[in-house]
C-alpha cells in the first residue's frame, strides 16, 4: 500500500504527483505488461546476452579514452 503524506494547505495537484511517482517506481505497471504476454526462456537469454555485449562495448569505448 503506498502512503503519501499530504499537509495542511497542501496542493491536491502536488500530492496526486507525488503519489504517481511512488506507483511508478513499485514498477506494478511494468510487471502487469511481461506478464500479460509469455517470453520463452531462450528469447530471454538471447535479449540478456545481447543487453550484456551492448554494455560491454560501451565499457571498452570509455576505457579507450
Amino acid at each position: 500500500m503506498i502512503i503519501v503524506p499530504v499537509k495542511e494547505g497542501d496542493n491536491i495537484e502536488r500530492a496526486l504527483k507525488r503519489y504517481k511517482r511512488k506507483y511508478e517506481k513499485t514498477g506494478v505497471v511494468k510487471e502487469l505488461r511481461n506478464r500479460q504476454k509469455f517470453t520463452k526462456p531462450s528469447v530471454i537469454k538471447r535479449e540478456q546476452l545481447r543487453h550484456a555485449i551492448y554494455v560491454q562495448k560501451l565499457r571498452d569505448a570509455e576505457a579507450e579514452m
